[in-house]
């Protein structure tokens, strides 16, 4: 994307600059096209557009539907949805095609709120402490968060005795942890993994 020295995005003719905000959305005319753009540290890419979320919504209730059923969830075309498909996977957009699996049907009974806060914010003590989160098969999910703690932690273990061994070997073994409060989950009132689209 070039810029003119005004620092406005132009695009092929730089007499016609383009105003815009960085990671913002700019409007640009191509011969017989009107384009969304987003503008990004990465350079541009199309905005995602009404199709693009309808497929997005359709996938995420059900990502096993075909491209004919998707086509038909969604009012376009099969060839389309899969072009679109395609390249929401290659943008990133599509991160994963998974199950849900329910853990207790695997023995893992209970959930535990864990926050997590660290002795030093050196980066590099940060840093090994998310790769150490990443590899503990307990936690599924992980967050670096503002506030008190500096983390919080989704752990899922079979019983009390399992979450007991968790916190001796991957926490009280950490010598950057300060403290830690742990919180059993005693109902899952909502479990949403789509996002809003």
């Amino acid at each position: 994307m070039p810029f003119d020295n005004r620092g406005l995005a132009t695009l092929g003719n730089p007499k016609t600059p383009l105003p815009f905000h960085r990671d913002g959305l700019i409007a640009i005319d191509i011969p017989q096209t009107r384009a969304i753009v987003r503008v990004t540290q990465y350079g541009w890419q199309r905005a995602m557009d009404d199709l693009d979320r309808r497929i997005l919504a359709a996938l995420q209730k059900n990502n096993r539907l075909s491209f004919a059923e998707l086509a038909e969830a969604t009012g376009s075309s099969a060839a389309s949805c899969m072009r679109r498909v395609n390249k929401l996977r290659s943008d990133g957009v599509i991160v994963a095609d998974i199950s849900l699996v329910d853990p207790k049907a695997l023995g893992k009974s209970l959930t535990v709120v864990v926050t997590v806060e660290l002795d030093r914010e050196r980066l590099d003590l940060v840093d090994d402490f998310k790769r150490a989160m990443r590899a503990a098969k307990e936690v599924t999910q992980c967050y670096m968060v503002t506030g008190d703690a500096d983390f919080v932690l989704i752990v899922a273990v079979k019983d009390v005795e399992a979450f007991d061994i968790f916190v001796r070997t991957k926490l009280y073994t950490n010598p950057n942890v300060r403290k830690f409060q742990s919180m059993i989950a005693l109902d899952r009132v909502k479990f949403e993994p789509r996002v809003i689209v």
